[in-house]
């Protein structure tokens, strides 16, 4: 088990700073922060919090670092059910209904879908039922011959998308199920050849997921929405992503609005 300090000294490492630049951030001296590092004091907990809000450490982990400093967890992890969320939990559900008649949904940090507003059910009439079996997996159901993939026209573009965000969620913290998501869809492989031309080079805008339906295709891209200050860590690795009609015929085939 590591210590606080190895911790924070990967913590960073991950963020790129000095000592002096944590230090400066966190308006602690140099020194401080190199006895804290070594182990040769033992911080207190307001410090090991006031050092990881200045690493941008995620909640889950900045209660790992209190547990290597030997002081209980101060964030709770509750299911995005539990009555203590509700207010959350009615702004999430807000969120999505006020998006219809477009789609859009909420997920944790390993992409699993925890809601869904009304206009994503059309889009999962065609999946195999066998990834529609809780927990169901966002980017799973993007890239699998079972889910969304033969309707994608630009496979190998959202392919690469899902690879970016992940990659970068990997590279903010390392989580060994998103490490283990990532091989076994979004490390580079033979399939992408197979998977059409990337049209990332023509779009002055935004990158459209392409899907084609029923003979036509419809083009969308999305925005993510956080949490501003959460204190939980389920609400801490929420996200709500909101799909848009990238062009007026794809608009025209929600209805308009």
């Amino acid at each position: 088990m590591h210590t606080v300090g190895e911790l924070l000294r990967q913590w960073r490492g991950r963020r790129g700073l000095s000592q002096l630049a944590l230090a400066l951030a966190a308006d602690v001296s140099p020194r401080h922060v190199s006895l804290v590092e070594t182990g040769r004091t033992r911080p207190s907990a307001a410090m090991v919090l006031r050092l990881a809000e200045q690493l941008d450490v995620p909640l889950r982990d900045r209660n790992r670092l209190l547990l290597a400093a030997g002081f209980a967890p101060r964030y709770a992890e509750r299911p995005l059910d539990d009555a203590a969320l509700a207010a959350a939990r009615r702004a999430v559900d807000r969120v999505l209904r006020a998006h219809e008649p477009y789609p859009a949904l909420a997920f944790d940090r390993h992409w699993n879908i925890l809601r869904t507003n009304r206009a994503v059910a059309p889009f999962l009439a065609g999946v195999d039922p066998a990834l529609l079996r809780p927990p169901v997996n966002l980017i799973r159901l993007g890239l699998d011959p079972r889910g969304f993939a033969p309707l994608v026209v630009n496979l190998a573009d959202v392919r690469k998308v899902f690879r970016a965000r992940v990659g970068r969620q990997l590279a903010a913290a390392p989580d060994a199920g998103l490490a283990a998501l990532y091989e076994e869809l979004l490390a580079p492989g033979s399939e992408e050849a197979a998977e059409g031309p990337s049209i990332a080079d023509g779009c002055d805008v935004v990158i459209p997921m392409i899907l084609r339906i029923g003979g036509r295709e419809l083009r969308l891209f999305s925005t993510v929405t956080t949490f501003g200050t959460p204190m939980d860590i389920t609400l801490d690795e929420v996200a709500i992503e909101l799909y848009y009609p990238a062009d007026e015929e794809s608009a025209a085939q929600f209805g308009g609005r």
